[in-house]
Order: structure tokens, then C-alpha cells, then sequence
């Protein structure tokens, strides 16, 4: 069957970027917790609240679907969309995902000339020395914390990673961030262990040890998963079909 050709006045590049557009901003809503774990998906809500028009819509979840941000579910013979639930067993596979990627990243970061390493280094070691200040900090900002790990993480990504790695990168990461953000209140006293773990990575990419700098993150992300999986044990999964 031929796609319907876009009507008058209507671009095909005008409507990718509609398209573009939703996709981005349901995530962010999505990712931000401003639609919760559970919460159902109305087409017609949706695009109402953006501006735009269902197809758009329509498209963009299709897409966030197939990412595993939104989920179908069989309700008394009708078929919904629902915000996909947070869960330990989900939890674990997105860090554990993640965790691969970015290893990735510090291997090729590991394999940068030693003067590209040494400015790498130099910056990641600035954002783990704020980290470890805003750990210190009296009252605390978990918001502070979540900020400065991402930055610390994203640093090595962006200078080493290419185009395609990026990309999975990009699509992946931010569902792991709705856990970190949701829980983040309960994970300001492991912050110090982040730390630590953090130094070992810096140590590894300023000596140009790929397999080092791989192994130090997965392991990062690896501990990071089983103190969630801690947190999401004592205060409960997050809307759960």
C-alpha cells in the first residue's frame, strides 16, 4: 500500500519534523516524570497539549514504543499505550546496556594520544571533584548530583564515541536516567562510592589502558544497578501493570 502523499502546504521534511518534535518532547515528559510510570497515553490528549496534529503523534509513539518508553497492555478488550513501568529487572538490563556503551567509549577514550587523554582527564576529574563536593554539601541537592555524574559521563562519550555509537547512546541513556532521576533522593549517600568508582576510570583513560577503562565502567554501571535495584526493593517499583 503507497503512503498517503502530504497534503497541501505540508513538506515531507515539514512533517518529519513534526514528527521529530513530538518524538522529543513526549520523551522529555516521559523521561522527566511529568507523565508517570503507568500513566495511559490518549492520542488525541497528547497532541492537544503539544500543538500539533494526531499524525505526528501517532508516529512518535510508535516510535518511543519500539525504544521501550511507552507499552501496550490489553484492558477489558481494548488495547492501550501506557508510560512503560519502572522495575528492578529493567533497571538492571538498561544500566547493564549502558554500562556496555559507554565501556565502549573509554576503551576508544583510552586510545587517544596522550595530550587528547590528558585534557579528557583533566575535565573529568574537575566534574568528579564537584561531585564529590556537592556529596559533602549541607543540605544536599540530589538534582546537583544527578547533573554532574551525567556530565562526567557524557565527557568521555562525546570525545571518543562516533556517529553510530552516539546514536545508540543517545536512544538508550535516557530511559536509564527515568530511574536515576525518580530515585535519585535515596542515592545521595552512595554518591562517595560513585566517587571512587568515577577515579578509576579517570586513572585508567590518563595511562591509555583501553581494557582497563572498559572494564572500570562497566563495573561503575554494574554497582550503580545494585544500588538502585536496593532502593526500588525498599521503596517499590514505579507503575506496575
Amino acid at each position: 500500500m503507497k503512503s498517503a502523499a502530504p497534503s497541501a502546504g505540508e513538506s515531507v521534511t515539514g512533517r518529519g519534523a513534526s514528527i521529530t518534535r513530538a518524538y522529543e518532547e513526549i520523551r522529555d515528559l516521559i523521561v522527566y516524570g511529568r507523565l508517570a510510570p503507568g500513566t495511559r497515553i490518549i492520542e488525541s490528549d497528547i497532541a492537544v497539549h503539544l500543538g500539533v496534529s494526531r499524525t505526528p503523534v501517532r508516529s512518535a509513539l510508535h516510535r518511543l514504543q519500539q525504544e521501550g518508553y511507552i507499552t501496550a497492555v490489553d484492558r477489558a478488550k481494548e488495547r492501550r499505550l501506557v508510560v512503560a513501568p519502572l522495575t528492578q529487572s529493567d533497571a538492571l538490563e538498561l544500566f547493564l546496556m549502558v554500562g556496555q556503551l559507554e565501556g565502549l567509549a573509554a576503551r576508544l577514550a583510552a586510545e587517544q594520544p596522550a595530550t587528547d587523554r590528558a585534557a579528557l582527564v583533566t575535565q573529568m576529574r574537575a566534574l568528579n571533584g564537584d561531585l564529590a563536593s556537592a556529596g559533602r554539601s549541607v543540605p544536599s541537592v540530589p538534582s546537583r548530583f544527578f547533573e554532574l555524574d551525567m556530565a562526567f559521563h557524557r565527557s568521555y562519550v562525546v570525545a571518543a564515541a562516533g556517529p553510530r555509537l552516539l546514536a545508540l547512546h543517545e536512544a538508550i541513556k535516557p530511559q536509564a536516567e527515568r530511574y536515576t532521576r525518580l530515585y535519585v533522593n535515596s542515592l545521595v549517600d552512595e554518591i562517595g562510592k560513585s566517587v571512587t568508582e568515577h577515579e578509576e576510570i579517570n586513572r585508567a583513560i590518563e595511562m591509555g589502558d583501553p581494557e582497563a577503562a572498559e572494564k572500570a565502567v562497566e563495573a561503575n554501571w554494574r554497582n550503580a544497578a545494585n544500588r538502585l535495584a536496593q532502593v526500588i526493593d525498599h521503596h517499590g517499583e514505579r507503575g506496575r501493570l
